[in-house]
């Protein structure tokens, strides 16, 4: 099976790519909704990060994420002990991710993981897809969401891969800023050219 690693700054259009490869019916696995899982009311990793930021707690049990993110926020070593919990639950859902997929017969599965390159999450992957659009259109959209500032947004960037090293670094390149159509039919070349690549490669080992 090919692992396919999708990944972009934000602002980008990776959810939308991520919802496409659905339709297409790739198996996906969401990093940031396994996040989301961990932290919810029972989440695997709620007690050890309440024990490190008891703040963050709610009332209900889970762990409020937009103060978890503010108390991490331009502070590494806070965010490094954050990483150290989250980091190996997340592998964990992802390699069991991966065995499900390959069982199941998928001839490619995706990792959807916002900071790829940031964590070296390429290594875990056959190839690389960055989503990318032009920086007027990146900033429109991200100034758009509830609580996003000019300010805000820069300091998100400074904490991310410039979008250009992406690009560079990347097997494919994926436009989401000239129209969902056009986003569509890449991310369709794309997986049939995976998914032809994984059947010829499983040809030559029957023929060896």
């Amino acid at each position: 099976m090919i692992v396919l690693g999708l990944t972009g700054s934000i602002g980008m259009g990776k959810s939308t790519a991520a919802a496409m490869l659905r339709r297409l019916r790739v198996p996906l696995f969401d990093a940031d909704a396994a996040v989301h899982r961990l932290l919810a009311p029972g989440g695997a990793a709620v007690t050890a990060v309440a024990a490190l930021f008891p703040e963050v707690e709610t009332p209900q049990g889970g762990i409020d994420r937009r103060r978890l993110g503010a108390r991490v926020f331009d502070n590494p070593a806070a965010l490094r002990r954050l990483e150290s919990i989250l980091h190996p639950l997340v592998r964990a859902r992802e390699r069991r991710f991966l065995t499900a997929a390959r069982g199941r017969g998928a001839r490619v599965a995706v990792l959807d993981i916002p900071l790829l390159f940031e964590t070296g999450g390429e290594g875990r992957c056959d190839y690389v897809m960055v989503v990318s659009a032009p920086a007027f259109l990146q900033r429109q959209r991200v100034l758009q969401r509830p609580g996003m500032s000019d300010s805000r947004l820069a300091a998100i960037l400074r904490q991310q891969m410039p979008d250009r090293e992406k690009r560079r670094l990347a097997d494919f390149v994926v436009p989401t800023g000239v129209g969902r159509a056009a986003t569509l039919r890449r991310l369709r070349t794309i997986i049939r050219l995976l998914q032809d690549r994984r059947r010829r490669r499983r040809c030559r080992r029957r023929r060896g």
